[in-house]
């Protein structure tokens, strides 16, 4: 097992994935510092991962700013926490377009700002953003989620780039349907026969691989998932006939609904 050094910041750590990647990487001997808006998950896990919680709301405006001062320095940025962001856009609020665009997209820029300017002056680290499946491949009822999805996409690889020559990585790590833990899960949506899953788990250990080997991109799904989502980017209407045939929009409606008093 490869050591992973330094302080990292988990944010979403009171939700079933943040959890496994806070236990994945204090297991490689990172020290963790969590956060999410759940105290009462959060302390229990800090407690047995000897690190620190801090509960804090990123859908508050200055609350990026606070992190990044109580956190102190850190190696590693887990930017996990997401709203579900599901549903059709006339049935959001403004209040509830800004909160999705606010914790989705906006705080991991920020952090990734704040904290990649510190990184690139000690000249190393590494940047990482919890994406989705649905930042490569758009489904019925996700046009918000998917914005922020891709647009993480996006920002990462670009900022790949730029923070290259100072020694910091940054990786986005993809996962599909999870099963234990997650949206879809939480929203109590059934998958199609046949629609395979990976457990949070499979993530964290795609959060450790990305790290370990500076990955830009890692895929946390089987192998059919993986081939939709490429075939999304080569061929967006097929790929959403071909969806719809298998059950998505009867997920994405499941899931829509599941998730309704989450925005």
């Amino acid at each position: 097992m490869t050591a992973i050094q330094g302080t990292a910041l988990v944010t979403g750590a009171s939700g079933g994935i943040g959890q496994a990647i806070a236990r994945a990487l204090a297991a490689r001997g990172a020290q963790v510092v969590l956060t999410g808006r759940r105290a009462d998950v959060l302390e229990p896990l800090a407690q047995e991962l000897r690190g620190r919680a801090l509960a804090i709301d990123l859908a508050e405006r200055d609350a990026v700013q606070r992190l990044v001062e109580q956190a102190g320095e850190v190696e590693l940025l887990i930017a996990n926490a997401a709203l579900p962001g599901t549903g059709m856009l006339d049935d959001f609020s403004v209040a509830e377009v800004d909160r999705a665009l606010d914790v989705n997209l906006r705080a991991p820029v920020l952090l990734a700002k704040l904290l990649g300017e510190q990184m690139a002056r000690r000249g190393h680290g590494h940047i990482v953003f919890i994406s989705s499946l649905s930042g490569k491949a758009a489904s019925p009822r996700g046009a918000l989620y998917s914005a922020t999805k891709f647009g993480m996409r996006g920002f990462a690889l670009s900022l790949r780039e730029d923070l290259k020559a100072s020694g910091v990585g940054v990786s986005t790590i993809f996962p599909g349907f999870i099963r234990d833990a997650g949206m879809w899960v939480n929203a109590g949506a059934s998958l199609p026969k046949g629609v395979g899953t990976r457990s949070p788990q499979d993530v964290a250990e795609g959060v450790v691989r990305a790290i370990e080997r500076n990955r830009a991109e890692v895929d946390v799904a089987p192998f059919g998932l993986r081939v939709g989502a490429a075939l999304a980017g080569l061929a967006p209407e097929l790929s959403a006939r071909v969806s719809h045939l298998l059950g998505g929009t009867r997920i994405a409606e499941a899931l829509a609904e599941g998730h309704r008093e989450n925005r």
